[in-house]
């Protein structure tokens, strides 16, 4: 049976709010928010926007963290007017690979706007997967020219299985807790995507 992340999406927006809304006393004026839009998608998100961020982590880096799990991710992450709210709609799509498995594990969710940490230095926005399925957070890095992904727990599906037998979570561990994932071509990240007419769009991008 196939799952789509269309599933997953609808499946978050019913939940994610209350738990992101814990987090608005964070929230970040409009001008800052817009600001880090312009750096995530490097430039005005307009209707419909996206960015991709990939890392493959090679063998010399994987001995360095033998406790680390998993051996490649891809992050997409997308912006879209809601006219009807006035306001912009975020949503994340992440795909990892493992080091001692086979198979492609995949995620999704939605964003909340752009917060700031408790210090103040650092702005990102918030992900989760619905209520019960943990989530992410997307920062950036100085130049603008990677992602930073933080996770203490996410639900990820193998792609290859049926939806009873797919789900399963990615705990952060000793060397799964943050991941500098780096920009590149909207191409790059075209699997995660299974809406034909949403793939159209990040294809002509």
């Amino acid at each position: 049976m196939e799952r789509t992340f269309l599933v997953v999406a609808l499946a978050a927006a019913a939940c994610a709010g209350a738990a992101l809304a814990a987090r608005a006393q964070e929230a970040i004026d409009k001008a800052t928010a817009a600001a880090f839009d312009n750096r995530m998608f490097a430039g005005p998100p307009g209707a419909k926007a996206y960015a991709c961020f990939v890392r493959r982590y090679d063998a010399n880096h994987l001995a360095q963290h033998p406790k680390q799990k998993v051996s490649a991710m891809k992050l997409l992450v997308s912006a879209e007017d809601a006219p009807e709210d006035k306001t912009t709609n975020y949503a994340f799509r992440l795909g990892v690979t493992y080091r001692h498995r086979p198979g492609n594990f995949d995620s999704s969710g939605y964003c909340n706007h752009a917060i700031a940490t408790e210090s103040g230095h650092e702005v990102r926005f918030e992900c989760g997967v619905d209520c019960e399925g943990g989530g992410i957070t997307v920062a950036l890095s100085k130049d603008n020219k990677s992602a930073i992904a933080r996770l203490g727990r996410i639900m990820v599906w193998n792609r290859d299985k049926p939806d009873d037998d797919a789900r399963e979570a990615l705990f952060a561990g000793a060397d799964d807790k943050i991941f500098r994932v780096d920009r590149t071509d909207l191409s790059e990240c075209a699997e995660l995507v299974t809406d034909r007419q949403e793939l159209a769009a990040l294809r002509h991008k």
